[in-house]
């Protein structure tokens, strides 16, 4: 087996059977326990999409390569109170969301280990990209999703055939039912517990190298669970490494005000938690009151001197219509970047990367 992933709690290896999505032994979160590799002799041209960097991904030698034409999106410049500004249309990949850069690893994990069914919880995107996935590999997919989830989303979940099961409440409880179904013995194919995904994200980085020919100044996007943030993180860890970009660019994280966990502890230490809610918010993709992997998220910002800004509510659409002047249709949820560029632009060394995050199909308002 080729994967390095430990239990981050007792530093138990990942099994060798099997697809548990946490430590069967305490119950921790698994991740990578050796930083991801980047090495350009090793890069495959030919293949599609992200599957070109396959060497860094870890996965066993038996993994199959799952694609519907992630990755190699576009990066675009626009001027922005009078400064150059790359817009990174992750919105782009083929489900309309970043998710597809995840699900693909995953799913082709899932594949090697012989699960052909698994249940997942989601907001949207994630859902609608495992659905889709799954439709795909012929894997039998039920996602829960929150009964807030916007309809756009809701119907492109069950357009890949997948199965809803719409539960009430905040984001917290689809959650809270999908480790019932766990419990009961479903295959719980979590983008947020397993840490499969992790080096697909890490493949934006890449594509941001590829295409500005070094390494930017910064890194703004949404943050929720984090999963993109901590992998462009390590992306760019791993092209340091490689010694192809000698400065790591800021990394700053966005939150909606209403739920921002991570800007909170960043910002006032662990008291600033004792106030965070799961709050009502448009931006619906990024409404976690417990990120998962926040530990490791904050470690990250502050290793490497990034930040976490928070966005109210009345800032949403006003950043959303700014964004749509520009040529860029996207959700509520990826809109926030706007304001949090506003925020920190003064902060930031050029280049300048934005990453927009969801296609604006994707909600109702």
């Amino acid at each position: 087996m080729t994967i390095e992933i430990r239990c981050s709690n007792c530093k138990t290896p990942y099994p060798e059977k099997g697809a548990p999505f946490r430590c069967p032994k305490c119950g921790g979160l698994y991740d990578f326990s050796k930083p991801l590799i980047y090495q350009e002799s090793k890069i495959i041209p030919s293949k599609p999409g992200i599957w070109r960097y396959r060497h860094s991904f870890g996965l066993p030698e038996k993994a199959p390569e799952v694609t519907l034409g992630e990755g190699n999106t576009p990066l675009l410049w626009r001027e922005i109170s009078g400064r150059k500004i790359a817009f990174k249309l992750e919105y782009m990949n083929p489900t309309g969301s970043f998710k597809d850069r995840g699900t693909a690893l995953l799913v082709s994990f899932l594949l090697s280990r012989g699960i052909h069914s698994a249940v997942e919880d989601s907001s949207g995107n994630a859902g609608a990209s495992f659905a889709a996935y799954a439709a795909e590999t012929g894997i039998k997919a039920n996602v829960f999703v929150p009964a807030y989830a916007s309809g756009p989303k809701r119907s492109q979940i069950e357009a890949y055939g997948a199965k809803i099961y719409e539960i009430n409440g905040q984001r917290s409880k689809a959650t809270e039912a999908v480790l019932d179904a766990a419990a009961n013995g479903e295959n719980y194919a979590s983008h947020a517990f397993m840490p499969f995904g992790l080096p697909g994200m890490a493949t934006t980085a890449y594509e941001i190298y590829d295409q500005i020919g070094s390494a930017p100044g910064a890194v703004i996007s949404p943050a929720g669970q984090g999963s993109l943030l901590l992998g462009i993180g390590r992306g760019f860890e791993a092209l340091m490494s490689a010694g192809l970009i000698e400065t790591f660019p800021k990394l700053v994280g966005v939150q909606a005000l209403a739920c921002a966990p991570l800007w909170a502890v960043h910002m006032y230490g662990p008291s600033g938690l004792n106030w965070v809610s799961e709050g009502e918010t448009l931006a619906e993709g990024v409404r976690t009151k417990n990120p998962l992997r926040g530990d490791t998220i904050l470690e990250l910002i502050n290793r490497r001197e990034g930040d976490l800004v928070a966005v109210g509510e009345e800032e949403i659409l006003p950043g959303r219509d700014e964004l749509n002047k520009l040529g860029f249709s996207v959700e509520p949820t990826s809109a926030i970047v706007w304001n949090g560029l506003q925020q920190i632009i003064d902060e930031l060394s050029d280049p300048i990367v934005v990453i927009l995050t969801g296609a604006g199909y994707k909600s109702a308002i």
